[in-house]
């Protein structure tokens, strides 16, 4: 199959498909006589592989570890649950750090009433760093 084909079987566009390529997480395609790349299902499987890892958050960098450990079938999958466990533990310490964010805008939002003053509004007050 061409890039195009590939780019929809899988649900990227074909620039990511392109930007894989040069960055080595999707290896370089055979050419045809004409000098067009084909692919394969291998090809389709790699890259839905890639988008779902994306999908939970895996950097590309962490992507191609993975990729890494899973072209070494011989091995135990150690490997692979360290980089799931890292990531979970990434994402609930950006979770932590959302709820803090949260939770400080609802308590300036529920400070604020909104009319008067712009001189008194706490949000203003606390982002400047006065005290409200």
């Amino acid at each position: 199959m061409q890039i195009g084909e590939l780019a929809k079987s899988a649900g990227v566009p074909i620039d990511t498909v392109r930007y894989y390529e040069r960055n080595g997480i999707l290896p370089a395609p055979r050419r045809r006589p004409s000098g067009y790349r084909s692919y394969g299902a291998a090809d389709v499987a790699r890259l839905r592989f890639i988008r779902r890892a994306k999908a939970l958050g895996f950097t590309l960098e962490e992507i191609h570890e993975l990729l890494a450990l899973t072209e070494r079938r011989g091995r135990h999958m150690a490997g692979v649950k360290t980089a799931a466990t890292a990531k979970l533990a990434d994402v609930e310490h950006k979770l932590a750090e959302l709820t803090r964010v949260r939770d400080g805008l609802r308590k300036l939002v529920a400070a604020c009433p909104g009319h008067g003053d712009l001189a008194q509004c706490p949000i203003l007050a606390a982002l400047s760093g006065e005290e409200s």
